[in-house]
Formats: C-alpha cells, sequence, structure tokens
C-alpha cells in the first residue's frame, strides 16, 4: 500500500505528547476498518505540530481514521515515497510509535538542510565529496543526494547541521580550484499546502543555492531559533553565515523565478529584473548586494555561467549550444566571459570532465 505523511496544527493552549498518545490509541482501535496501518508519529509540543506516518489505499482513509476516531482531521497529507522518507526520517527510534531521538527525546520531525554546490577546475571534486561525506558522519547527517556537483545532507538536531556546514566551508575555503556555496535550513516534512515531502525547505535552499558560486554560507534564522533549543550547545560562531530571515528567502525566490524566466535571452538585463522585483533600483541593488555580494547585472551573468557549468557537466551539448541557451549573444562572447571568471576555457573543462 502507498506510504502517507500528514501535518495537524493544534490550536489549544493546553497541548502534549500525552495527548498525542492518547488520539494515536485511538486512531489504532479504528483503524482496520479503513484499510489502514498507523506506522509512526512525530510530535513537537513548542510548535503544537504532529506528523503521522500510515500505510492505506488512499488519502481520505488515512483522514477519515481520525476524523472518526478522535476528529483532529489533517491540515494537508501527501504520499511518501519509501526511500526518500528513510533518508529524511529514518534516524532515531520509536516507542510505541511515538518517534524518539537516538538519546530518547522527543523526535520533533523537524529536519535541518545543508546543500553544499562545489565544483573544482582541477577535476579534483571526487577527493572533494570523500571529505565531505567523513565530515557528514562525524555529526550524524545522512546524505540525501549528489547529483554532479551538489551534496544534500540532513540532521536530526540544528547544531549538528550548522556545525558540520561550517567545517565543510572550512576544509574547502583553502582551495583556490574550487567555486562553491552552501546553505542551511530547517523545516517541516509536510507543509499546509503542497504535495512533496519537505517542499518548502528544499525550495528555499535550493533558489538561494542557485544565485551564484559566491563562496558565501547561508544560515535561516528558523535553524538558529532550533538550535537554541537544543540539549547540544552550539560550538560555532555564525558571524561566517550570511542569516536570512523570511523577507531575505522571499526576496531570494523572485530574484530565482525572474531570472530563471528570462535569463536565457541574450537581451534581459538589470534594468529588467528591477522592473519585475518591483521595487527601487537602490532597494534592489542594497538587497543584492547583501544577499549574493553581486551587483544585479553581475548576479545575472553568475547565474548564466552557473547554468552553463551544470549543462557542461549533464550533457553532451557543444560550447555554441550552451552559449546560447545559456543566454550569450555569441560562443566567442561567452568563451570569454567563461575563461575571465573561472581562469579555465569552457572546452579544457569539458575535457577535463571526460
Amino acid at each position: 500500500m502507498p506510504l502517507y505523511m500528514d501535518i495537524h496544527n493544534v490550536d489549544t493552549d493546553e497541548f502534549s505528547a500525552e495527548d498525542v498518545v492518547k488520539a494515536h490509541m485511538e486512531d489504532l482501535a479504528i483503524q482496520d476498518q479503513f484499510g489502514v496501518k498507523q506506522l509512526k508519529y512525530w510530535v513537537n509540543e513548542q510548535a503544537k505540530t504532529i506528523f503521522c506516518l500510515m500505510e492505506g489505499p488512499n488519502k481520505d482513509a488515512c483522514n477519515q481514521v481520525h476524523l472518526k476516531s478522535h476528529g483532529n482531521t489533517a491540515c494537508n497529507i501527501i504520499e511518501v515515497a519509501d526511500n526518500e522518507y528513510n533518508l529524511f526520517m529514518g534516524q532515531g527510534t520509536d516507542v510505541d510509535d511515538l518517534a524518539k531521538t537516538d538519546s530518547g527525546d522527543l523526535d520533533s520531525g523537524y529536519r535541518t538542510i545543508l546543500l553544499v554546490n562545489i565544483l573544482s577546475f582541477s577535476n579534483n571534486n571526487r577527493r572533494y565529496f570523500s571529505k565531505i561525506k567523513e565530515l557528514v558522519l562525524e555529526y550524524n547527517g545522512v546524505v540525501v543526494r549528489e547529483p554532479n556537483n551538489q551534496i544534500m545532507i540532513t540532521f536530526i538536531y540544528a547544531t549538528d547541521g550548522i556545525s558540520c556546514a561550517s567545517d565543510i566551508m572550512k576544509f574547502i575555503n583553502t582551495s583556490n580550484d574550487l567555486e562553491f556555496n552552501l546553505a542551511v535550513v530547517s523545516g517541516k516534512p509536510v507543509d499546509e499546502e503542497g504535495s512533496a515531502f519537505f517542499e518548502v525547505a528544499k525550495a528555499k535552499i535550493n533558489k538561494v543555492c542557485s544565485l551564484g558560486l559566491n563562496k558565501k554560507m547561508y544560515l535561516d534564522k528558523e535553524t538558529i531559533l532550533i538550535s537554541e533549543k537544543e540539549i547540544q550547545e552550539p560550538k560555532e560562531k555564525l558571524s561566517n553565515f550570511t542569516v536570512l530571515n523570511n523577507d531575505d528567502f522571499v526576496f531570494s525566490s523572485n530574484l530565482h523565478d525572474v531570472i530563471k524566466k528570462h535569463f536565457t535571452r541574450s537581451d534581459f538585463n538589470s534594468e529588467e529584473l528591477i522592473s519585475e522585483i518591483g521595487l527601487s533600483k537602490s532597494q534592489v541593488s542594497r538587497k543584492v548586494k547583501s544577499l549574493t555580494g553581486l551587483a544585479p547585472n553581475q548576479l545575472i551573468q553568475e547565474s548564466r555561467l552557473q547554468c552553463a557549468l551544470n549543462n557542461i557537466a549533464s550533457s553532451h551539448k557543444t560550447i555554441a549550444e550552451i552559449a546560447y541557451d545559456t543566454g550569450f549573444n555569441s560562443p566567442t562572447y561567452f568563451t570569454r566571459v567563461f575563461k575571465k571568471r573561472f581562469g579555465i576555457l569552457p572546452t579544457d573543462f569539458i575535457k577535463q570532465l571526460r
């Protein structure tokens, strides 16, 4: 049967894990009537959220169990793939289906996600990724995916995610042949809207990391707040991170969407970008500089180059095809910009990769 996960937001002043345990027992008592099997649940007492994992014939059957047993239906329910669930949520244990961490604390269900974009121009990606994986194990992380020049990691504890990111930064920042950025965000497995696992958290981290390989390390305020409430003492100073609040993520998302929509056009420029963002020129310039370290016109070019790098790594297109596909008006101009930015001709980089 399909695997489903839901989210419940509890709107009451009195809320405890004991209340949820009681409701779960009521679910177990009638679940067979609907062909549903409750598997595990997570309780976040501070955020007053509950996540339930279950097998069932469909979403409605899963929701009917909650409705008939205690009336607290889910805000949202999504179908989850087994492999993705195991990577993000497979850590820890449970006591009578209630999720616990290995140390015996309540597992809130929230996860901290670290995304690292890293590209070596001496063809040493494998060596760098190997070292990064060693650090991931040291901080109890789990590698979720690693396509081309990217690696995504998940952690139960926010403090582990922050510390791992800091150590990765220390390691890769010593090399002159690397282009990179990385980000740390925290989020829920199921959001109030949407249909994908960790949809909001993954959208945030992917969009902010798409804004150029600028050797920056981003951290959201949600992760800081979670780390401050954990038993583990935060060991890292946060001064090396660019800390992002919700407004920063909204702005970075708008930037990403506008650039993605238009960057393949060679005539797309910073004036058009600023116009579509809907703020003044000075406001956009200041926000872009603060977020990426670049001016708006530089960000457009950096986004084109980053897309070109991804195309080179994942396709067998010619230099001319890649140049036109990424908004450069000629292969010659693309080659000149690429060489100036990365210190290597695109043709030599292709030979290196292949």
